[in-house]
């Protein structure tokens, strides 16, 4: 919209007649004159419409709260008595010379007023491009956006290339139920949606990329709870020729820039952040996601903490992991490393129970954020995991060819880690669930209630497909 000014503006422009454009936030018709304010994405502004300007005020009475309007006026500064001090625009108003209607709007089917709390979450999920202009959620959303410009530049700095990783992927047997999208022209096969990027990243490392890192979406069939989505954004980052210190150090760094540059309000209790062994945890705490926070009604503090030194492999349950085919499954998931001095031990496939993965956690308030591990590089050891949880060789060499000869070319010792981004934003904007982070979230049966998605396909569709369904 030609010479329009963004609201937060206006106090550069006292005196001047401007252009600016948006919603009406509240209208107040005091008789003769009629008051309201208009707001925009940078902020809102108190405007006057007087009876000197006899068009602009007959408009002004018929205008209503969500209306989309350009409004032509004059930038005044308030008298003294009116200025309201640490407010955006508290020191100015705008005189309202003209107004064009842009867009009508009916009346809201949800309260905008407030912080939106009070409001039954399906209702708001139902209306999610209202819910998201309440203040509160236009600041989660472009916080959002300033931590994701932080890693961003960040991590460039450090020599990392942001590389995208494909959606339409192989199933594999990473944790969790996959997500499956039938093949049309190649009937009665499936791709899977990524669990995550783990093996990608990986081969990214075999190829020769050395520092990797995406903005991921990651797509997994579970269970739901507050801070779990059916999908979900992972900073995902991978590194060759790093131990553990390297990896953990590096994401430690970037996470005290992100609170000391964008959330400077906010105290971390404790740097360097503590490091605390698996066992140490189960034992002291009674969970390895420990909330070292003391005192857990300040909401402005931070208490990170590693998690280190995990069991490689737990007995295996049905319940805990469904791809379970064996006595034993992994903890994490099957392309971590031994520790060092455990590694002859999966090579030779004893002392099973005590074998520990080079494994780390970073916990923030009580959220597993991120969890990451040095890889293994080795093709045998692969082999050697895949063969403790009871799959054997023939089947690994079948499904995993691709990694096993991208190992077997030549590929570095690497390691990485992968973020919670929804989670992370979750804590740091101090929202009860990560829904309040998320433009566009599914609520917690894991249906898109605007959209109203999971819903049928029609017939011939299915049939393009080579889908039957039963009744």
């Amino acid at each position: 919209m030609q010479n329009r000014i963004y609201i937060k503006d206006l106090k550069d422009n006292i005196g001047k007649e401007i252009i600016i454009a948006g919603w009406v936030d509240i209208r107040r018709d005091q008789g003769k004159m009629v008051f309201f304010d208009m707001r925009d994405m940078t902020g809102k502004v108190q405007c006057v419409a007087l009876p000197s300007h006899v068009e602009a005020i007959e408009v002004a009475k018929e205008i209503r709260s969500e209306w989309v309007l350009k409004i032509n006026g004059i930038v005044n500064k308030r008298p003294d008595k009116n200025i309201k001090a640490d407010v955006l625009n508290g020191e100015v108003e705008l005189e309202v010379v003209g107004i064009e209607i842009l867009n009508k709007a009916e009346t809201s089917a949800i309260d905008l007023s407030t912080d939106g709390y009070e409001i039954g979450e399906e209702h708001r999920l139902e209306h999610r491009y209202l819910d998201l202009r309440r203040e509160r959620m236009q600041k989660n959303i472009r916080n959002r956006h300033k931590v994701a410009k932080l890693i961003r530049d960040y991590l460039s700095k450090e020599n990392f290339i942001e590389i995208e990783t494909p959606i339409l992927s192989k199933s594999t047997a990473e944790g969790a139920r996959d997500f499956i999208v039938p093949s049309r022209l190649d009937q009665g096969k499936f791709y899977a949606l990524p669990q995550a990027p783990q093996q990608y990243k990986q081969l990214l490392m075999a190829s020769g990329m050395e520092k990797y890192f995406q903005m991921a979406k990651c797509m997994r069939d579970e269970d739901l709870r507050g801070d779990r989505q059916p999908e979900f954004t992972q900073l995902d980052m991978e590194m060759s020729f790093v131990d553990r210190e390297e990896v953990m150090n590096l994401n430690e760094n970037l996470l005290i820039e992100i609170v000391q540059k964008l959330y400077p309000k906010k105290e971390i209790q404790e740097i360097p952040f503590p490091r605390i062994s698996f066992k140490d945890a189960i034992e002291k705490y009674g969970s390895d996601r420990p909330d070292l926070r003391k005192d857990k009604n300040n909401k402005n503090l931070l208490a990170f903490c590693w998690v280190v030194d995990f069991p490689f492999f737990e007995k295996a349950d049905d319940k805990n992991n469904p791809q379970a085919e064996g006595e034993w499954t992994f903890t994490h998931n099957p392309f971590s490393a031994a520790k060092p001095e455990f590694h002859d031990d999966l090579l030779n496939k004893k002392n099973i129970p005590n074998i520990l993965t080079n494994q780390y956690d970073i916990i923030l308030n009580g959220f597993e954020i991120g969890g990451g591990s040095i890889r293994n590089h080795d093709p045998e050891a692969l082999l050697a995991v895949y063969d403790i949880m009871g799959v054997k060789k023939e089947e690994v060499e079948k499904n995993l060819f691709y990694m096993l000869e991208a190992f077997r070319s030549g590929t570095p010792p690497h390691g990485g880690i992968a973020w919670g981004f929804d989670r992370l934003m979750m804590v740091l904007e101090n929202e009860p669930n990560i829904r309040e982070v998320i433009a566009f979230p599914k609520n917690g049966e894991g249906k898109d209630l605007m959209m109203v998605s999971p819903s049928e396909i029609p017939e011939k569709q299915l049939k393009e497909l080579g889908i039957k369904l039963n009744k």
